[in-house]
């Protein structure tokens, strides 16, 4: 029986999440917490969970600082962000704090159950949201190799998507135009198959291009 943590503040969907999730087979709520800092409390008493389903807005401890917080003391934990939010920034931040994967609260139950699945079994969920047309990047490019579909600029480019940083504090950074890091973005969306932000930062990340 794989078990999951449920954290989220809103109690109905929470209880009505947890029932849906014990209907599924080899699924198991074993943990509910209305915020990380509750989360943290019950793992003491209940044991770690496979997977940690975790909203983003939280008050007391939120969804970012919960996951850093489960990559820094229990990163065999597989953390998964459960959320309305569909801001690339956001889906950002949880990535780099190790979630696996990123789902709306509004999906269909079979995604969701697909999405625990592919979580437990291969260790991540690529859903639309995160990595349209990103499956043709699964394998591992050398530094050799990426210096060779990039210049220099475009590297330092896809290096400051993985930030907080919007376009316009990215040119900023670079000394560059808004018009010119839209330029670098457009070639980089066509170079690596990639058509988001989120598609370039996980392409960076999966490339040994940001460090988590």
């Amino acid at each position: 029986m794989i078990k999951i943590a449920l954290v989220d503040d809103h109690v109905v969907l929470r209880k009505s999440l947890a029932v849906l999730i014990n209907m599924l087979q080899d699924f198991k709520v074993t943990i509910e917490a209305g915020n990380g800092e509750e989360f943290i409390e019950q793992l003491k008493e209940k044991g770690l969970p496979d997977i940690a389903l975790l909203d983003i807005t939280m008050p007391v401890m939120d969804g970012v600082e919960t996951a850093r917080w489960v990559k820094q003391h229990h990163p065999q934990v597989k953390v998964v962000a459960l959320s309305m939010i569909k801001n690339d920034l956001v889906v950002i931040r949880m990535l780099k704090n190790g979630a696996r994967g990123y789902i709306l609260k509004d999906c269909e139950p079979e995604e969701l159950r697909d999405a625990l699945h592919q979580v437990q079994e291969k260790g991540y969920y690529y859903n639309e949201l995160l990595t349209p047309r990103m499956k043709a990047n699964d394998k591992y490019i050398s530094e050799e190799g990426l210096r060779s579909m990039m210049n220099e600029k475009e590297l330092a480019f896809l290096r400051w998507t993985c930030t907080d940083k919007t376009y316009k504090e990215i040119a900023d950074e670079m000394g560059v135009s808004v018009r010119t890091v839209d330029g670098y973005r457009d070639a980089l969306f066509q170079k690596l198959n990639v058509t988001t932000r989120v598609g370039l930062a996980i392409y960076a990340i999966r490339n040994g291009i940001v460090v988590l």
